[in-house]
């Protein structure tokens, strides 16, 4: 019989501390930065949503500081933006969004009914940050259509881009049919000419001649 066995108080013991770490471990338990408010169903909807954006030509009211309750946000990094960026814009990169100071910040701009806009080199960049905002019950967090590089081949007329739209069309980062072509996969196309095989005919050699010295 082990020792343990003939020793009751120690079991409790040992029991009792462990029931401790338990409700130490429970309070102590860190709870989510974001819950999701919405599920999948209520996520695609907001996808065709025209409110969950912001359109390129309401970048000049913010530019010119003509309105107060529009606050942008470039997720590039550090480098990107200091090349160049929206003025008026504040640089977090998408790595920190979720840090709790931020997370903190963007409640209160919940509260103060202030819109928070995101936006990455280009739309595609942005949209992760942005649904996951929206499911976490953001709602007063918009993406801009069409991103920086838009933004900077139109920034001379903002205006005009109303009736542009053309960065609902985007702008693909690979060219997929020029790199299946035939031409780069090493496949023949079905048309394309045989070539000829080259036969290859070796010369007879000539017979020595007869005879010695």
């Amino acid at each position: 019989m082990h020792e343990h066995e003939l020793n009751p108080w120690r079991t409790l013991i040992v029991l009792s501390v462990f029931a401790v770490l338990i409700v130490i471990g429970f309070f102590t338990l860190q709870k989510p930065t974001m819950k999701y408010d919405l599920n999948m169903k209520e996520s695609l909807t907001v996808l065709n949503d025209k409110d969950a954006c912001f359109y390129p030509w309401q970048l000049e009211k913010v530019i010119k500081k003509e309105v107060n309750n529009v606050v942008l946000f470039d997720i590039r990094d550090r480098f990107t933006y200091g090349q160049g960026h929206i003025p008026n814009s504040e640089n977090i990169s998408a790595f920190d969004l979720t840090n709790k100071e931020n997370i903190k910040r963007l409640e209160n701009l919940k509260k103060k009914n202030i819109t928070v806009v995101l936006y990455g080199e280009d739309q595609l960049q942005a949209n992760g940050p942005w649904m996951l905002f929206r499911q976490a019950g953001f709602k007063n967090v918009k993406v801009l259509l069409g991103g920086y590089k838009y933004y900077s081949e139109h920034k001379e007329d903002l205006a005009a881009t109303k009736s542009d739209e053309s960065y609902k069309k985007g702008t693909p980062r690979f060219d997929y049919a020029k790199i299946a072509s035939p031409s780069n996969t090493g496949i023949e196309q079905p048309n394309s000419p045989v070539k000829k095989k080259v036969v290859v005919r070796r010369k007879k050699k000539a017979k020595a001649a007869s005879g010695g010295c």
